[in-house]
């Protein structure tokens, strides 16, 4: 830890039992003390890492004298206590240190250079696909394959573990990375060799903010930039405003933790919260249980904020013993929150914030979000009549203005079928009936019903809406034990009814620990949940990330050949297009409770208010409030069946892992042993032909539009996470790599191989490139005759082989979504110079400096469509060359059409800091800190 300056007389010691620990007191500098308690965490921080160069006096004065009000100006270092990484953007930070230390003996250094310098921390959550599901051997199968499939990658990172100091890997199979880390790795408040200070962690996830929920500051950044905070980087910000958001009242009977946080999550959306802060307080905050405090602090990201945070108190502290941590650890917490002024207390002086918001919680109805976007919130009782209005949006076909034969009542008509499996061993159809529609009250909207036939015979008919997929998966609910106890409940009274899930449902049950599975065991739910299909599919994130695996044969063929708009529910916190799996079409968030009654519905075509979900045994209507589970009997089953032993027992072992991980070969040396027929991990390109001194910054000419977007283009847009399509760039690599079919695995889980991941930027089947009328990774390749269509990366090897520059167009909050540093990675590699937007979502603005390719935004009020552009145009950038001494606040773009004609306008440069302009000026983040690091 950097010695600091002490300029304020700060350092002080602190008692806890018969330890004591120094700290740095931020009551020893007047001002300090009435913050924020998030701005309290930034001046510890300042405190602690003062040096006189990157955190100075004036720095620490500027917190001092924060102004409530002023927009953001002044710039800060911090520095993180921790990186906290999963295994799809993990893996290729990890490749690049193992480049880096090759980098580093080319131009003279040492490869023991390259270790992360403060604590980084992987969790391998994102590589499992439910692939098996609906039987109780789909954990074994799902782990079985995971593990045929990603050997060389978990061999990379067991290499990685045993040779990079401060890097622990935690192994597949153990929960999903946020759940795993405010249950097991969050400090909290720190111990370094007898030093005391506040837990701080970023991570290569967006979903960091988990953390927050127990007061933990942190957000998720680039993998680019977490790699740079390994290597002792300090994250460069401006002192944000901060959003204060006042909980008052109490949830009401019927309303999940999930209804809560699609709430908040609207609200701040409206609001307007990037770039700032979201700090939560009042003495109403005191009732949130921290479960429900860590799910709203999970869709920080969804808000658009930096983070959604809580202050430390009795709450928090309550959930470190409940978790199994040492007692030593929970008094020191309480301690030096107590005596930083960082501890909730009742009624004490509430701090100045930038804005306000208020939510009572008796006010919140239960909701969903979808079909595409987290903050389209519809309430439960609006669900049905809304998703007939979107449905117009997926579909052409006309609007039905009778009831079909086909559009029968869902019931358990036909007498029920023997399990049984298809070719794949994936389907178990012992929930079907015959004669069973997802086609309900098709009058109305647009019908087309489709008669399938399943593997043991049964018949059913599939419709618009259709439910393919129910899943209750993802960091944001399964770390929730209200939400988990109140599924498993719902599923014992519906089964009890004799209700059952329709049999073209997909039913995923992916919990986010090993926890969840111990007090399921214990309140005897699983039989329950296994009644209506959901069976144990691991543990990690599946559906959310796209790793929902494929539907049934017989069901994918229907929903393709015949264009139905199906849709998938989840309990997860992303519902972008394409996203969940290419079968599907509209993609709705709800409370894994939701997920069980969606399962028994079928259709998002469903009133649960007015509609029978099904019969008794009796032939009695069951309605959703029949089998609603009670908060009492929530709150009782929580507490007979969750305890500190459960958490004790499983992370005695954490980082040991199953035969499996044990038995890996695992490659010796300090360097890498490269493997130049892996598909899986390559070494990196960032640093071919890198010299000690940095070319200088140059002005764009003649570049071509390879890609004109529209507005909320996400990570997920520009480089996908899930399934590799047949046919595409990146499955022509893997075949020409003798790469079969079935083990195409993820985009995701190839993260390590810049082949196919260049070859998957703006692949999303999904995409709507303006150039062309088609969906999906296409492009107009103008270094050809005709301008004909191409694949997007075939077209930019043609314009790389030109000496063409590329620039992307786009609209409003561009690159919205996870923390992806290969959505700009993908960007640079594919020859992009310049991206210009009407305004970036945080993350990805960054993760673009970091790779060398500069931001910018069109004039207030301007877009591209407003400017008359086509794309058809070739641009030059002039002005760029200012960065070379300076950040200019705007460069002139001159965009020339095919007649000749000019389109001009000055377009503000989004490079905020100097810091960034320094990443900027060396072509990266990555070459910046190699160079400093063989300098010093």
């Amino acid at each position: 830890m950097t010695q600091s300056l002490n300029s304020f007389d700060a350092k002080k010691t602190l008692e806890v039992g018969d330890k004591s620990y120094d700290y740095f007191d931020i009551n020893a500098v007047e001002g300090l003390s009435k913050l924020p308690y998030s701005l309290k965490v930034l001046a510890e921080n300042q405190l602690r890492y003062e040096d006189g160069k990157n955190v100075t006096t004036d720095h620490i004065q500027a917190l001092a004298n924060w102004d409530p009000k002023a927009e953001p100006s002044v710039e800060i270092q911090f520095t993180p206590a921790r990186v906290l990484m999963q295994d799809f953007t993990g893996v290729p930070c990890v490749v690049d240190l193992a480049t880096m230390r090759e980098a580093v003996s080319a131009l003279g250094g040492s490869p023991d250079q390259v270790n992360p310098l403060n604590p980084a921390e992987m969790v391998i959550d994102h590589s499992v696909i439910v692939e098996a599901f609906g039987s109780s051997d789909a954990l074994e199968k799902n782990v079985e394959i995971e593990y045929q499939r990603n050997e060389e990658r978990y061999q990379f990172l067991r290499w990685g573990a045993e040779n990079f100091s401060n890097f622990r890997v935690v192994p597949p199979g153990t929960g999903i990375v946020h759940q795993v880390n405010i249950e097991y790795l969050s400090r909290v408040v720190f111990d370094n060799e007898g030093v005391a200070y506040p837990d701080t962690c970023i991570g290569t996830d967006s979903h960091t903010t988990m953390e927050n929920g127990l007061g933990i500051l942190g957000w998720g950044v680039g993998g680019i930039e977490a790699e740079a905070a390994m290597l002792g980087q300090p994250v460069s910000m401006l002192i944000p405003k901060v959003v204060g958001f006042k909980l008052t009242g109490e949830i009401p009977v019927g309303v999940t933790a999930t209804d809560v946080v699609l709430t908040i999550t609207d609200m701040l959306r409206q609001h307007g919260v990037v770039q700032k802060f979201v700090e939560f307080y009042g003495d109403g905050v005191k009732s949130v249980p921290l479960a429900n405090r860590a799910t709203i602090g999970n869709m920080s990201p969804e808000f658009g904020s930096t983070c959604a945070i809580f202050p430390i108190d009795e709450e928090t502290v309550n959930y470190l013993r409940l978790t199994g941590r040492p007692e030593e650890q929970i008094e020191r917490v309480e301690a030096y929150a107590k005596a930083q002024g960082m501890w909730l207390e009742a009624g004490a002086e509430e701090a100045e914030y930038s804005e306000y918001l208020e939510l009572d919680l008796s006010t919140v109805k239960p909701s969903i979000a979808g079909p595409k976007r987290p903050q389209d919130r519809i309430l439960l009782e609006d669900a049905k009549e809304q998703f007939r209005k979107d449905l117009t949006n997926y579909t052409t076909d006309e609007v039905c203005e009778d009831d079909s034969p086909e559009a029968v009542k869902m019931g358990a008509e036909g007498e029920e079928l023997e399990p049984t499996s298809s070719a794949d061993g994936n389907y178990n159809a012992s929930r079907a009936g015959e004669g069973e529609s997802a086609a309900v009250g098709a009058k109305g909207r647009p019908s087309k019903p489709v008669t399938v036939t399943s593997p043991n015979g049964g018949e059913y008919t599939l419709d618009h809406g259709m439910v393919a997929i129910a899943s209750i998966t993802s960091c944001t609910n399964t770390s929730n034990p209200s939400v988990m106890m109140g599924a498993g409940l719902i599923a014992r009274k519906a089964a009890e009814k004799g209700l059952k899930s329709k049999p073209w449902v997909k039913t995923i049950c992916a919990p986010g620990s090993q926890v969840v599975d111990g007090y399921y065991k214990r309140a005897d739910l699983w039989k329950d949940l296994e009644a209506l299909g959901f069976y144990l599919s691991g543990f990690g994130c599946t559906t959310c990330i796209g790793n929902s695996g494929p539907l049934p044969q017989e069901i994918s063929d229907a929903i393709n050949e015949h264009d139905l708009a199906a849709t998938a529910v989840l309990s997860g916190n992303r519902n972008f297009e394409g996203r969940i799996s290419p079968d599907v079409k509209m993609n709705y968030l709800a409370s894994p409770i939701m997920v069980i009654a969606y399962a028994i519905a079928g259709t998002m075509d469903f009133d649960f208010e007015n509609e029978p979900l099904g019969q008794d045994q009796e032939g009695n209507d069951v309605f959703l409030a029949d089998i609603w589970p009670t908060p009492q009997e929530i709150e009782d089953t929580i507490q007979s069946a969750i305890s500190r032993e459960l958490y004790e027992a499983d992370y005695a072992d954490v980082f040991k892992g199953d035969d499996a991980w044990r038995n890996l070969d695992v490659p010796e040396g300090k360097t890498f042993a490269w493997n130049e027929d892996s598909t899986y991990i390559r070494k990196a390109p960032y640093f071919d032909g890198m010299e000690m001194e940095p070319a200088p910054v140059q002005d764009i000419k003649g570049a071509r539009v390879l890609a004109k977007l529209g507005d909320s283009v996400t990570t997920d847009h520009i480089s996908p996470a899930s399934s590799i399509k047949p046919g595409t760039p990146a499955a022509q690599y893997l075949d020409a790599n003798g790469v079969e079919r079935q083990d195409y695995n993820s985009l995701g889980s190839r993260r390590g191989n810049h082949e196919v991941m260049v070859r998957g930027t703006f692949a999303n089947i999904r995409l709507q490139n303006q150039l062309v009328d088609v969906a999906g990774g296409y492009t107009r390749d103008f270094t050809q005759e005709g301008a004909p269509q191409a694949f997007i990366y075939d077209a930019a090897e043609n314009y790389k082989a030109a000496g063409t520059p590329l620039v992307v167009l786009g609209g409003k909050e561009y690159g919205t979504g996870s923390s992806r540093d290969w959505a700009a990675k993908g960007t640079v590699l594919l020859g992009v110079k310049a991206v210009i937007t009407e305004s970036f979502e945080r993350i990805h603005r960054s993760n673009l400096i970091g790779m060398g390719v500069v931001p910018l935004q069109f004039p207030a009020g301007e877009s591209h469509e407003s400017l008359g552009l086509d794309g058809t145009e070739t641009f030059d950038i002039t002005g760029l060359e200012e960065l070379n001494n300076s950040i200019p606040k705007t460069v002139k773009v001159t965009a020339t059409k095919e007649d000749g004609s000019t389109v001009d306008f000055d377009a503000t440069v989004r490079i905020d800091t100097p810091g960034e302009a320094d990443y900027y000026r060396h072509g990266g983040i990555l070459q910046y800190v190699l160079r400093q690091m063989v300098a010093s």
